[in-house]
């Protein structure tokens, strides 16, 4: 060693960690039940060990829930956890998120109606070739009923929805409560539909519940599709979870599943068989395929045409498929009638359907005293609006509100007819304003021709005065230029 160098550092004489880690991690094949199970057995020699995976019977959430008592009961340096960060759900409350524990495994002592069992959580290996991650509970008490009795009522709560909706995504089932929340505030009276229509969607579901007798007398098979179609933002999605509302209203409620996308790495077969096995258990139920062409593709139709209509029944089960070209999906799934029964158009908002939803909002901000909303307004709008969507409307008016909002003084701007922007003031107003960007359009000739032809019939001097008629006309012009429409 040269002078000048600092001495290396001595070596520990044994690294038991690093080598316990590597053996673990190189070993050809593990099972984490096998170690868990021997080790727990010598013990507890004289207790009945049982062996839960915690996907089935979930007993830390049925404790969560209040109907058992847990409580650790090993020493710290025994246990093992990950110290994780949750972000808020929602950081409008002024959430931060919080710390919490998540369990690789530890040990508890579980209190259930008057008796103890001890419960030990280790999350591992289960052998396999590709190593799956498993998390399994391993229960022990002094008698193998007093096991199975807690694990049944565990296992059934568990499998059934408390406010909740089963959705399905990434090739597996979770319960959505923050969807369900949501649904909860959808409600019939707020979808602005045909009036036909609308009670003719309401009937059909409702009168496929009531009638399972009927289906049983005529020996057909108590199953029904629906199909809604036609061009984006036209109540499709507000309709189906309208329904949603409408049948869990119902006594006894009719729970939802909602697919929202297929499994790519489980391959299709996996997932329409999951599909279909939770809601023949949950029968009677809702299934909901939203954007079905997007999702029933050539590599799922046959999966999904067997599933539909094969050996396996699908009694008590509602299916509804949503799309917005119907000219993608297989005429196998399209028309053929055992398969999806009845199908629902949802055009484009008639003039006195627009009507109809400008009156809703309306409704809506009838208790705001800064702003004026006639009813003239309504039927105007309407008129102005030929071939938008509902969403096309609702954003025409949201922009609308919101660039009002953008001031303090936004009720008293005026909209220029010739720049079509809103200027705090003017010299004159409607077609006498002289706008203070004129010399910045080339063809203001030709545009007021063209703005006083079309426009010549939707005058109307209390309208011109009205702020939000005028920030309404603006947005419909942005929207029409976004569609395409001339002006």
């Amino acid at each position: 060693m040269t002078a000048g160098t600092p001495a290396a550092r001595p070596a520990p004489a044994h690294n038991d960690a690093a080598r316990q880690y590597y053996e673990h991690a190189s070993a050809p094949r593990t099972n984490t039940d096998v170690v868990v199970v021997e080790a727990l057995r010598k013990e507890y020699p004289d207790l009945h060990l049982s062996v839960i995976p915690r996907q089935s019977c979930n007993l830390f959430a049925y404790a969560a829930a209040g109907h058992a008592s847990m409580a650790s009961i090993d020493k710290e340096k025994d246990r093992l956890s990950w110290r994780a960060f949750i972000p808020p759900s929602n950081r409008l409350h002024g959430e931060r998120g919080a710390l919490s524990d998540v369990v690789k495994f530890a040990k508890y002592l579980l209190d259930w109606q008057g008796k103890e069992y001890v419960m030990c959580f280790a999350e591992g290996r289960d052998g396999g070739g590709s190593y799956p991650i498993i998390a399994n509970q391993y229960v022990l008490s002094a008698s193998v009923e007093a096991t199975n009795k807690l694990l049944f009522e565990a296992g059934a709560w568990t499998n059934e929805l408390h406010d909740e909706i089963w959705v399905y995504d990434g090739g597996f089932w979770r319960k959505d409560a923050e969807l369900y929340a949501n649904v909860k505030k959808s409600h019939w009276e707020d979808v602005i539909l045909d009036e036909g229509m609308k009670k003719a969607i309401i009937s059909d579901v409702d009168t496929f519940y009531d009638s399972r007798d009927t289906y049983e007398r005529l020996r057909v098979p108590w199953k029904r599709g629906i199909i809604y179609y036609g061009p984006p933002g036209n109540g499709k999605t507000i309709s189906i979870k309208a329904t949603m509302n409408q049948l869990y209203n119902r006594s006894p409620s009719v729970p939802t599943l909602y697919v929202k996308s297929l499994s790519s790495y489980m391959g299709p077969e996996y997932s329409i068989n999951t599909i279909f096995t939770l809601a023949r258990r949950t029968a009677p139920c809702y299934l909901v395929f939203e954007d079905l062409d997007s999702m029933i593709t050539d590599a799922v139709r046959s999966y999904f045409l067997n599933a539909v209509d094969g050996i396996s029944k699908n009694d008590g089960i509602l299916m509804i498929g949503s799309t917005n070209h119907l000219d993608r999906l297989d005429p196998g799934i399209a028309k053929r009638p055992s398969r999806f029964d009845r199908k629902y158009l949802f055009p484009n908002p008639s003039e006195e359907e627009r009507t109809m939803y400008i009156k809703y909002w309306q409704s809506k901000l009838s208790d705001n005293e800064d702003l004026d909303f006639p009813d003239k307004l309504c039927p105007a709008v309407a008129k102005i609006t030929p071939g938008f969507s509902f969403a096309y409307l609702q954003e025409a008016v949201v922009a609308s509100l919101l660039a009002l909002a953008r001031d303090n003084h936004g009720f008293a701007e005026q909209l220029c007819l010739e720049c079509m922007n809103a200027h705090k003031k003017l010299e004159g107003y409607g077609s006498g304003a002289v706008c203070p960007d004129r010399s910045e359009r080339p063809f203001k000739g030709l545009y007021d021709w063209m703005w006083t032809v079309r426009q010549a019939d939707q005058e109307d001097p209390d309208l011109d005065n009205c702020a939000l008629w005028r920030e309404i006309k603006k947005q419909v012009r942005l929207l029409k230029e976004e569609l395409g429409e001339e002006q």
